[in-house]
């Protein structure tokens, strides 16, 4: 049990952030639920929990969110960075605005999201990542191009943030999750049609609570030999 420890989940309102925060309230953590969603943040906390609201892609919200959690629970132990976007739009339709929404969240975001968690956390802390199999791929079955090109930027970033931090004893790692059923991809699976085509090609679409999973495994005192490295979990897709 990590019964204690303190954790800043950002996306904590729905998805893969949500079920993260539910994953590591469950085991003892004390977890900061940021997200723009606040009431979801509420939600995901508890009547006990500590939410806040963040925009990740604004530097003085940021700095200010994590301020908040770090005083509140007097340092941070972890950080989960799972907000972010998702585009559809196809690569000869992207717009210059739609593409910088999403290097705007997904990358600047992430970047600080981790420089002002750090500033909370002592060697020994950890921080896991969110990429996406669309950073080898460079896109498809639902996620395109400029997806793709953002969560490739959140792979090298997590390399970049590995060896500056490392030197601080901060682990830094991330997880690149296939196909999920969660709120950020549901208006592909609304459709069944589109849920069947992708069903039949990456074999099976993973849950929210399966990554979940992977995250609160790299936080853990487990993975504490691993360190700039990118846990897939796709359920076999890459191997196709």
């Amino acid at each position: 049990m990590a019964e204690g420890r303190r954790a800043a989940v950002t996306g904590a309102a729905s998805g893969i952030g949500q079920a993260t925060a539910r994953r590591l309230m469950a085991d003892g953590w004390r977890v900061a639920c940021l997200d723009r969603n606040l009431a979801g943040a509420r939600e995901t906390a508890g009547p006990d929990g500590l939410a806040i609201e963040i925009d990740v892609a604004d530097e003085a919200s940021t700095i200010a969110a994590f301020a908040e959690a770090g005083a509140t629970w007097g340092g941070l132990d972890a950080l989960i960075t799972a907000a972010g976007v998702i585009e559809t739009t196809p690569f000869l339709e992207t717009t210059p605005e739609q593409f910088r929404r999403l290097m705007d969240i997904n990358v600047i975001g992430s970047f600080l999201s981790v420089r002002e968690g750090a500033k909370a956390m002592q060697a020994g802390a950890r921080i896991c990542m969110l990429a996406s199999i669309s950073s080898y791929t460079g896109g498809g079955y639902v996620a395109t191009g400029a997806y793709a090109v953002s969560k490739g930027a959140a792979l090298t970033l997590m390399k970049s943030c590995a060896r500056a931090l490392g030197e601080r004893g901060i682990a830094v790692n991330a997880v690149a999750p296939g196909f999920i059923d969660t709120p950020f991809v549901a208006s592909a699976m609304n459709d069944p049609i589109r849920r069947k085509q992708v069903e039949a090609t990456v074999g099976k679409v993973g849950s929210a609570e399966q990554i979940a999973e992977c995250c609160a495994w790299l936080v853990s005192p487990a993975a504490s030999f691993v360190h700039g490295e990118t846990l897939v979990a796709d359920g076999g897709v890459l191997m196709r």
